[in-house]
């Protein structure tokens, strides 16, 4: 492997990120400096595949011999559910999935990093979620993933998303889970953490997931949108005086978990 970047040959192993859109992923600029650091013969590419294309790009993918792995982002987290062979505890009560992996007998596993990559960022930044109210905007694939993560993490959480149906969904699915400490709600309700999981902010002229002037003070404003870094939600947040917690953490979080779940110690040169 070259000290700058990974050296493609015959014998590189394949990993994708597939979304739509993909310019603002980050995963491959985390990922290849680790497989650099490995020694691992492998590359993370950026695949752009539309909602009424992502069925023949993933069937297509699976039967590239040389891909071993899958990073699935917006909006297709929940979509591609479907093309794994086995599904992980979490990536079924999320509904979701954000990592699939090829199986040595050649079947598709997927799991969801999402939630604990979250999780574990909001630690580290010392908003621990145990025992708070967290008002989370978004039921999609990363919500669900997040509100699962957050249940578990001992929460109080309340989730809501412009369509209803979703959220009613959600609930349901995680009834039985974490004694009772998920609700629906159809608008922002008071919380100690306010999380927006939805796309909004990606683009420039999106509006705002939820108006954090409406928020009490000392709420903690979270935005998992990673690019932009200062969204305009976290810049809103900023200017009525409420911390605020970035979107990078997430993913950054997940290194180790990615790590583990794609076994690239295994595929490393040295320690």
């Amino acid at each position: 492997m070259s000290a700058t970047g990974p050296v493609i040959s015959g014998t590189t192993r394949l990993f994708a990120v597939i979304g739509d859109p993909v310019a603002q992923v980050q995963a491959p600029a985390m990922l290849n400096p680790l497989f650099t650091r490995l020694g691992a013969d492998a590359v993370l590419v950026p695949v752009h595949a539309r909602p009424d294309d992502l069925a023949d790009v993933v069937r297509g993918l699976k039967r590239v011999r040389n891909l071993d792995g899958l990073l699935i982002t917006v909006p297709h987290k929940a979509a591609c559910l479907a093309f794994a062979d086995d599904i992980s505890p979490a990536a079924a009560l999320s509904g979701s999935t954000n990592a699939m992996r090829r199986t040595p007998e050649g079947r598709w596993q997927a799991e969801n990093f999402d939630g604990a990559g979250f999780v574990r960022g909001l630690r580290v930044a010392g908003h621990d979620p145990r025992g708070r109210r967290v008002s989370l905007a978004g039921a999609g694939g990363a919500g669900c993933a997040i509100a699962v993560a957050l249940v578990g993490a001992g929460a109080h959480v309340t989730v809501w998303d412009t369509e209803q149906d979703r959220v009613e969904r959600l609930v349901r699915r995680l009834a039985g889970y974490g004694s009772g400490r998920i609700a629906g709600a159809r608008a922002p309700v008071p919380a100690d953490i306010a999380v927006n999981a939805t796309p909004m902010g990606l683009r420039p002229q999106d509006p705002l997931a939820f108006d954090p002037a409406a928020l009490d003070p000392g709420t903690v404003v979270a935005d998992i949108i990673m690019k932009p870094r200062r969204t305009a939600l976290i810049e809103a947040a900023e200017a009525r005086g409420l911390r605020v917690h970035y979107g990078a953490p997430m993913l950054a979080q997940q290194l180790d978990l990615y790590r583990e779940f794609f076994r690239l110690d295994e595929r490393a040169d040295c320690p």
